[in-house]
Formats: structure tokens, C-alpha cells, sequence
């Protein structure tokens, strides 16, 4: 078979260093976001949607079939950390967290995961970005280590 095809869903999942509220301006926030959009797009990596609030970012995306996840959440890291520091020189000490979490999703789900990232304001006013991201561990099967997973 001369041509490759790829259809993996992923949602990626991670945090403000200590969650500290870098992203309060929701209009800033916006653009972040579809910064980090842009990088998915430029890696060949479709952002289905870019969402968040103040202190975390989820990113659910179509992996392009020449990347893989970790150099994919490096680049996204890493360019969009400089690009929130030239933009906004006031957030000089904005980080990401080291860590992340990435999760398959079946095509089925895309929509209400679509759904869920699009609400992020209001969910987050019923849970907490730790206690979210436990509860999605929970659901994927995975187990965390407290000690290592919050920076």
C-alpha cells in the first residue's frame, strides 16, 4: 500500500507551572490558544479545538503520522512559552508544567469531547483543574503518582 493513513484522536491535557492563573485575560487566552492551534497545524497535527481557562489548556488533535506525542507536546510547550512571553512581557515567569496528559479518543467521542473543551468556563466552576484531571485519569484507566504529576 503505497499510501499511509492515520485517524488518531488525541486529547492533550496540561497545566500553568503550580497552575499559577497566567491566562486570566480571556481575550489573551483566546489568542493562546489559537497559537497553539497554529503550532498543531504547522506540525501537520489538525487542533479539532484549542480550549481552557486560566491555568490549563486542553487540546484535542488529529496526530499527524510523522510526529509523536512527546515531540508534539514539546513544541507546542516550548513555542507557545515564548511566544506568551514576547507577546506579554508582564508574563516573564509564565511556564507550562512539565508534565502532561494525553489521551486516545475514539472518532465517536470527538464531538462531546469537542462539547466539553468549548464549556471549560463553566465546568470550571464546579471543579478544580486537580480534581479534573484525577477524575480524567480515572476514566482512561491510568493511575497517577501525586508526588510527580503537579509541578
Amino acid at each position: 500500500m503505497p499510501q499511509s493513513l492515520v485517524q488518531i484522536y488525541v486529547h492533550i491535557v496540561f497545566s500553568t507551572k503550580h497552575r499559577t492563573p497566567f491566562l486570566k485575560d480571556e481575550a489573551f487566552r483566546g489568542r493562546t490558544h489559537r497559537y497553539l492551534a497554529g503550532i498543531c497545524r504547522n506540525l501537520k497535527t489538525p487542533a479539532l479545538i484549542v480550549g481552557g481557562v486560566e491555568d490549563h489548556v486542553h487540546i484535542l488533535c488529529r496526530l499527524g503520522k510523522t510526529i509523536d506525542i512527546a515531540d508534539l507536546i514539546r513544541d507546542l510547550k516550548r513555542d507557545s512559552s515564548k511566544w506568551v512571553k514576547a507577546e506579554q512581557p508582564r508574563l516573564a515567569e509564565f511556564h507550562w508544567q512539565q508534565g502532561y496528559g494525553a489521551f486516545s479518543i475514539s472518532p465517536s467521542h470527538v464531538e462531546d469531547l469537542k462539547l466539553y473543551i468549548a464549556n471549560q468556563e463553566e465546568h470550571h466552576r464546579q471543579e478544580t483543574f486537580q480534581e479534573e484531571f484525577r477524575r480524567l485519569c480515572k476514566k482512561y484507566g491510568m493511575e497517577i503518582d501525586e508526588r510527580y504529576v503537579w509541578d
